[in-house]
């Protein structure tokens, strides 16, 4: 008889434990699943298939639409189980009171997920699914396990070690995969935070410089909402060129790392978790050199997220922080909790900051010089 391990105890699992263990494992292990089916979704554009049909549409139809093979619509069935199993579609089973109950075929509809995918709405986020849902980024994940057990520091991101070169070099030939992203999530993210917390733009004096703002998407609504301000793009020469002409906003060429133009209010939309905490600082420094003092009105409008915050935050929420600052770590960017922030901000020479969070994964923070 073998001796008894106490060790072994703690791996003891009753019958159910085993099972919803096995359950659980395989679930996460397929996960990778409903990224992909939704990347498929996107690409055969089939909320828009969808939506032509009045937001309803049986399995025919779709395939009808999007041109799929009569050979492959029990393949299609599939995807499309898939994707109304994790919520992205909604499936109805209809019933015919005029022909004595009989059963109609199964319905799919958009749900909230969806119609964030309609490439004709003006919240349309299909181009944030293939930022995200990207070869260069799901190799770069799988260098996770390299990465943490190699010898040397981590001088490299999880990007560098599986491309060779960092991640804005991959970004250079992408057919602008990534501005285009950025652009949708402002457009959507700048229309609600505008219409639920606007005061923090309304005390803004007369002056806003957005830095890092790329194209303009996110200044454009600004100065729409608040057509006082002059409103001021600070970005790289390369992408400063190819913005498209705007009469509401003014595009400046330079490097946030060297300087900042004076405004009353520097804008930073999703710009900061892209940089290392070191940088960060020298970034805050020189947009408290651009601002004038408190009572001035100076302040630095910092739109990311704070992990863990508010502590009451739902589940989805948590999770999804807790993604993105993985996915984020894989570029060599990071997602802060409260007291990262704060270290930024006191290094940085800033005396105060308020954090408001929205009903999504960002907050708004307000520093104050």
């Amino acid at each position: 008889m073998a001796p008894h391990n106490e060790q072994d105890d703690e791996l003891t699992m009753s019958t159910n434990e085993l099972l919803q263990g096995q359950l659980e494992l395989y679930h996460h292990c397929l996960a990778f699943v409903k990224s992909l089916a939704l990347k498929a979704a996107t690409d055969l554009r089939i909320p828009d298939a969808i939506s032509r049909r009045g937001g309803a549409a049986i399995l025919s139809e779709l395939a009808a639409e999007i041109k799929i093979h009569p050979t492959k619509l029990s393949n299609l069935r599939r995807l499309m189980r898939v994707l109304t199993t994790s919520g992205v579609f909604s499936l109805v089973q209809g019933k015919d009171d005029a022909c004595d109950g009989a059963a109609l075929p199964e319905c799919y509809k958009l749900t909230v997920v969806s119609r964030l995918l309609v490439e004709r709405s003006p919240h349309d986020l299909s181009p944030m699914v293939d930022t995200m849902v990207d070869p260069v980024s799901w190799n770069a994940l799988l260098k996770m396990p390299e990465w943490f057990t190699e010898e040397r520091p981590s001088g490299l991101s999880f990007i560098e070690v599986a491309q060779g070169c960092d991640f804005w070099d991959t970004t250079v030939d992408d057919g602008g995969k990534f501005s285009g992203g950025m652009a949708a999530d402002s457009r959507v993210a700048m229309q609600v935070l505008l219409k639920e917390h606007g005061g923090v733009f309304k005390e803004v004096k007369s002056s806003l410089v957005d830095v890092g703002g790329s194209h303009g998407a996110t200044a454009t609504a600004v100065a729409k909402a608040f057509p006082h301000l002059k409103c001021t793009v600070l970005d790289l020469a390369d992408v400063v060129a190819l913005a498209p002409a705007n009469d509401r906003v003014t595009f400046v060429a330079g490097d946030m790392f060297k300087y900042v133009p004076p405004a009353d209010t520097v804008l930073l939309k999703w710009i900061l978790h892209d940089w290392k905490h070191e940088d960060c600082v020298k970034i805050m420094r020189l947009c408290k050199e651009a601002i004038p003092e408190r009572d001035a009105g100076g302040k630095v409008i910092i739109i990311d997220m704070v992990v863990g915050y508010p502590v009451t935050q739902q589940h989805d929420s948590k999770e999804a922080q807790a993604f993105f600052d993985v996915y984020m770590m894989g570029m060599d960017g990071i997602e802060r909790e409260e007291s990262e922030w704060s270290m930024i901000f006191s290094e940085a020479g800033f005396s105060d900051y308020k954090i408001t969070p929205t009903n999504g994964i960002r907050s708004i923070i307000e520093v104050f010089p």
